[in-house]
C-alpha cells in the first residue's frame, strides 16, 4: 500500500454500519444506504466486487480499487463526493461515501416546467468548479457523464452539484505518458477513441457534451452502435441541428464548440471554461441574452427519454449477450465433461478387454 494510503479495515462492514435498500448499481458496484452505528448518520456504501485471480476478468482489481481510494482521500470540495470509510472483506472493498440522495440533474430537469440558460450555467459552473479542484491536483475524472453529475438535496432552491463515481480517474504525472480505452463511449474524447496520450483535456470534452446534451436532450455523436458513435467523435460528426437549438444563444453555441474541439491544445481548458462569457458575463448584453435564451424542455425530456431508451436496449443486449456467452461456456464445459466421462468409459471398457486377453492367454498357457 502507497504512502498516504487509506487503511483498509479489515472488520466487518457490519459490525459498524446498518445497511439499508439499494441506491444503485453498476457493473462490479453495489450501493446501498446506511446508517453509522455509533452517530446514526446517513451515508452510502458502495459495494465493489474484487477481482479474485489474475486470470479473471469479473470484478475490480485491487489496485484500481485502491486508487479510487486514494484519490477520494483527496478530494474535499463541495462539489465532490465526500470519502468516510473503507473496509473489506474477502469479496468486497465497501467505500462509505457522502449520501448523495438528490439524483441525477437530468432527471431533476426533465421535471422542471421552464429553464433559461442562466438557470443552466449555475449548474454548469458548479460541474467547472468540482472540476477545476481535479484539475488543479492534476486529477482527471475520466467518466464525466450525466449519470456521474447527482444533487446533494433537489428540495432546496439551487441544488448542490456532486460529482460522482471516481473508480476511473487517475492522477496525471508529469513526464509520463498514459494511453487508455475506457469510459462511457458517447462521452470520450478523440484521443481516447484514437489512443493517444490522456490529459485533463479528455475531462473538458466530456464537459462539452454533456452541455450539448442539456441544452437540447440530444446527443452530439451518440450512434446505432458502439463503432458508429466512436466513428462519429473521430469524423467530428456533429451539428447545432435548428429543431434542437433554434432558441440556443451564440454564447452558449460557442463554449460548446471551444469544448468539443478535436485539437486537444486549443480545447478550453478548465479555467478558459470558467471564464467564458456564456459562464461569467462581460457585460449586462451577454447577460441578458443569457436570461432570455430558454431551453425548449418539451424537446429535451423527448430526446433524453429516447437516449435513455437507447442505452437501456443497449444494457438488456449486452447482459442477453453475456447471458449466451455464459450458457455456451457452461454447455461447452458439460460437453466437455460428458467426453471426458464417455472417454473415461472408453479406457475403462478397453482395460476391461485388455485383462480378459491377458486372462484368456495366462489359461492357455
Amino acid at each position: 500500500m502507497t504512502a498516504g494510503m487509506a487503511l483498509f479495515k479489515q472488520q466487518t462492514v457490519e459490525d459498524f454500519y446498518v445497511i439499508g435498500e439499494e441506491l444503485g448499481s453498476g457493473q462490479f458496484a453495489i450501493v446501498k444506504r446506511c446508517w453509522e452505528k455509533s452517530t446514526g448518520l446517513e451515508f452510502a456504501a458502495k459495494f465493489i466486487k474484487k477481482r479474485q485471480s489474475r486470470s479473471s476478468r469479473r470484478g475490480v482489481r485491487r489496485e484500481e480499487i485502491e486508487r479510487e481510494v486514494n484519490i477520494l482521500q483527496q478530494t474535499q470540495h463541495a462539489n465532490i463526493v465526500t470519502f468516510h470509510d473503507v473496509y473489506e472483506n474477502l469479496t468486497d472493498v465497501v467505500l462509505v461515501l457522502e449520501l448523495v440522495s438528490g439524483g441525477e440533474l437530468f432527471d431533476f430537469l426533465a421535471q422542471k416546467e421552464s429553464l433559461s440558460e442562466e438557470e443552466a450555467t449555475q449548474f454548469i459552473k458548479q460541474i467547472l468548479e468540482g472540476v477545476h479542484y481535479l484539475h488543479s491536483r492534476k486529477i482527471a475524472h475520466f467518466d464525466l457523464k450525466p449519470e456521474n453529475i447527482m444533487l446533494l438535496d433537489k428540495n432546496v432552491p439551487l441544488p448542490r452539484i456532486k460529482l460522482i463515481d471516481f473508480g476511473l480517474a487517475h492522477k496525471i504525472e508529469a513526464g509520463a505518458e498514459f494511453k487508455n480505452i475506457f469510459g462511457t463511449p458517447e462521452f470520450v474524447a478523440p484521443e481516447i477513441v484514437n489512443y493517444e496520450p490522456l490529459g485533463l483535456e479528455a475531462d473538458m470534452w466530456s464537459i462539452g457534451v454533456i452541455t450539448y446534451i442539456l441544452l437540447s436532450g440530444a446527443s452530439p455523436f451518440l450512434g446505432e452502435t458502439k463503432q458508429d458513435t466512436l466513428a462519429n467523435i473521430s469524423a467530428m460528426n456533429y451539428e447545432f441541428d435548428e429543431e434542437f437549438f433554434c432558441r440556443t444563444s451564440e454564447l452558449a453555441k460557442s463554449f460548446i464548440r471551444q469544448l468539443l474541439e478535436r485539437d486537444k491544445m486549443k480545447r478550453l481548458t478548465i479555467q478558459d471554461a470558467l471564464d467564458h462569457p456564456w459562464i461569467k458575463p462581460l457585460n449586462p448584453c451577454q447577460a441578458l441574452v443569457r436570461r432570455l435564451s430558454v431551453i425548449n424542455l418539451e424537446n429535451f425530456r423527448r430526446q433524453y427519454a429516447r437516449r435513455r431508451w437507447k442505452m437501456s436496449i443497449r444494457i438488456v443486449s449486452l447482459c442477453n449477450h453475456l447471458t449466451r456467452m455464459m450458457r455456451k461456456g457452461q454447455e461447452q464445459q458439460q460437453q466437455q465433461q460428458q467426453d471426458q466421462r464417455s472417454c473415461d468409459s472408453d479406457n475403462e471398457e478397453e482395460t476391461r478387454k485388455t485383462r480378459l486377453q491377458t486372462r484368456k492367454r495366462s489359461n492357455t498357457s
